[in-house]
């Protein structure tokens, strides 16, 4: 696994797990729809997730939350560059959650160092090449289907096989592209055409997507797989989000992405300690 991510003007050691904060700039995000989406709000979030300890804020204008319908390419652009170009002032690196090449150019042109594709770069004819001139690190995400009827009937045969088998195509596949391994991440997408049980054995067997190479991406906050076996509304999810972020670190995630940035940094040192057997220097 490459030992370090560069970012544009930020370099960010893979020494130990980093911490994405996410800032939805769309009016209908599962977990906090509408909040951010106006540029001011979203600065004065994200000023917080930074002061609390993020390492990258992920952008994003498009909710791909389960029966989500795409937004059209305009509006996507209207919602997102207003706010990258905001939080770009803010010292640290920002990554654009978008499936369209032309949001990826007009992000990155603004201040985004980084793609995160859910589609794994696949949803638009013209991403892979897009990603490879833009020259950032891109994160490719497993989906079975797309957020419109993702969660209508998922099946595999072997989850953990077939996800792997998939970004790990995935991935060759950027690299014949001209992107090289030490600018790709991977995500088993949990919650992204998954039953509950596909993603607690995703979770349950995580070593071996880090055994691909490439550093793995978690994002699992507020989402039902800690609500259905928990019994909690959105809104009540933190506790057992932070025990699903104490696993990640521990089971090979280089990246968590959460919504809450400070109570899962805490996660993260008590978990660091834990397996070291001692605390922080």
């Amino acid at each position: 696994m490459p030992r370090e991510l560069a970012l544009g003007v930020h370099t960010l050691t893979l020494d130990r797990p980093r911490v994405m904060g996410v800032v939805n700039a769309t009016p209908d995000s599962f977990s906090d729809g509408g909040r951010y989406l106006d540029p001011d709000a979203a600065r004065a979030h994200a000023r917080t997730l930074v002061a609390e300890g993020a390492d990258i804020l992920d952008i994003g204008g498009e909710s791909t939350r389960p029966g989500a319908t795409e937004v059209p390419e305009g509006e996507e652009l209207e919602r997102v560059l207003p706010v990258v170009e905001a939080l770009a002032e803010l010292g640290v690196a920002i990554s654009v959650d978008t499936r369209k090449a032309a949001v990826m150019r007009a992000a990155v042109a603004a201040g985004a160092a980084m793609i995160n594709d859910v589609s794994a770069l696949e949803h638009d004819p013209d991403a892979l090449a897009a990603a490879a001139e833009l020259g950032v690190p891109v994160c490719l995400m497993h989906m079975q289907g797309t957020p419109e009827t993702m969660q209508e009937d998922p099946r595999y045969g072997d989850v953990v096989a077939e996800v792997c088998a998939y970004l790990g195509q995935r991935a060759e596949r950027c690299r014949e592209a001209g992107i090289p391994a030490s600018r790709i991440l991977i995500d088993p997408g949990i919650g992204f055409g998954k039953t509950v049980d596909h993603n607690l054995a995703l979770m349950n067997r995580l070593d071996e997507l880090a055994d691909l190479g490439y550093p793995v991406v978690v994002g699992t906050s507020r989402k039902s797989l800690v609500g259905k076996v928990l019994g909690r509304s959105v809104g009540e999810r933190i506790y057992g989000d932070c025990a699903v972020v104490g696993w990640s670190v521990a089971h090979g995630a280089a990246i968590v992405r959460v919504h809450e940035v400070g109570p899962m940094r805490d996660a993260i040192t008590m978990t660091r300690a834990l397996q070291a057997g001692r605390g922080p220097a």
